[in-house]
């Protein structure tokens, strides 16, 4: 068995492996020259050094502990489906019984006249974020292009540091694709209290140089310095290799419920492959999500050992942004209906219900953690197919828990 990619999704499946018996060879290949870590953490305490350390997935004396054959800084430039090989960018050859391939996805970059490409910082890695630390300072003007996740918890960071930072969004709201509005306007009303700069509609129309300072002319007009400009648009499925062999693309590896591609010895999981949903009618679909790659990692490796697995869980997605905590469980954006729980001006709970009145996702929004013992209940809702009742949503008086048993 190889694994090619060493984060959550390559990591859960490789231990997966040997805790369902396989007791061959479990060869987890990863393309940097860590031990495999945790992304969350990079855009927050470790980037504002809260947490100097980072948070191993696995560790080194568990793959010796379960003989995980793990190799760091192994860049595979090719897959021979014809004879179950790959071929390595060191010119090796490995021979593969099942191939799983979880090579995640990369930051997207943005184009600016006039600023060199190098000169726009990405978050992707934990060098990246280093790069990031480094530079971190009292009064750095700081510009960060996108409102989404990684952008907002970027900006929330920097700006707990000191930093003066503006947060450039092309759309009318932050977080537009990934949140419902009511949720979007408490976390832009926090990042505004806090003192970050919001834009929104707003795009770099020109850039100057003055006096070895960059300006950036924005097109609601306005004028900013950037010490340092970030992006964070997303990020781009890693499908080359798997393009390069003939793989189906689309919108990432192409796999089907059980992570596994149309060649019967090729599976994928996590960041990298798209999907059809049992939950949602079977739409294709990408999850980014640490805990989605996880549970698609563990799907990918039963089926390679021909479990007939499916993977059909409810996505959950979270944010940490100042003192905020954001969760989602589901797809909000696949309902027709909406329920909004009003707890206070800094919390609350939107709910969006299907036609036929089945919960299709929930998001909150709250200080700390407060939030989510409600979204793990609606998680469960979601997964059970339920049709909660509109008026014990909206309440705020209503606990959710009677509802699992109504379901």
């Amino acid at each position: 068995m190889v694994i090619v990619g060493a984060g959550e999704a390559g990591v859960r499946a490789a231990v997966t492996l040997r805790q369902q018996g396989w007791d061959g060879p479990v060869t987890l290949l990863g393309e940097e020259p860590h031990t495999p870590y945790e992304r969350p953490p990079l855009s927050k305490d470790y980037l504002t050094g809260a947490d100097r350390k980072l948070t191993s997935i696995g560790g080194t004396n568990q793959f010796e502990a379960l003989e995980i054959n793990f190799r760091p800084s192994v860049t595979v430039e090719a897959i021979r489906r014809e004879d179950r090989t790959l071929i390595t960018r060191d010119g090796e050859t490995l021979q593969y019984e099942k191939l799983l391939l979880a090579t995640g996805a990369s930051a997207r970059r943005v184009r600016i006249p006039k600023v060199p490409d190098p000169s726009i910082l990405l978050l992707r890695s934990v060098n990246d974020s280093d790069r990031i630390r480094e530079r971190m300072r009292e009064g750095l003007n700081v510009v960060m292009v996108g409102g989404g996740f990684i952008g907002l918890e970027v900006a929330a960071s920097l700006r707990s540091h000191g930093a003066i930072v503006h947060v450039l969004e092309l759309q009318d709201e932050l977080m537009k694709r990934a949140v419902p509005a009511s949720i979007a306007q408490i976390i832009r009303q926090e990042h505004q209290n806090q003192g970050v700069h919001i834009h929104l509609s707003t795009r770099v129309s020109d850039v100057n140089t003055r006096h070895d300072r960059r300006m950036l002319t924005l097109s609601n007009g306005q004028t900013i310095q950037a010490d340092m400009i970030i992006a964070g648009v997303g990020a781009a499925p890693s499908t080359g290799l798997a393009e390069s062999a003939g793989l189906r693309i689309e919108n990432g590896i192409a796999v089907d419920a059980g992570m596994a591609t149309e060649d019967p010895h090729i599976f994928a999981a996590g960041d990298c492959c798209s999907f059809p949903h049992p939950l949602y009618d079977n739409n294709r679909m990408r999850l980014e999500s640490w805990r989605c790659a996880q549970e698609q990692g563990e799907v990918a490796a039963l089926n390679m050992l021909g479990k007939g697995e499916t993977y059909m869980k409810a996505p959950w997605f979270w944010s940490n942004q100042f003192d905020l905590g954001l969760q989602i469980a589901g797809l909000p954006d696949q309902g027709s209906e909406e329920v909004v729980r009003q707890i206070d001006d800094r919390s609350l709970l939107h709910f969006s219900l299907r036609a036929d009145g089945t919960l299709a996702g929930a998001a909150g929004v709250a200080p700390g953690n407060a939030i989510a013992r409600d979204i793990k209940i609606c998680e469960r809702l979601i997964n059970g197919g339920s049709k909660p009742d509109p008026a014990v949503l909206s309440d705020p008086g209503a606990p959710l828990k009677p509802l699992l048993q109504a379901g």
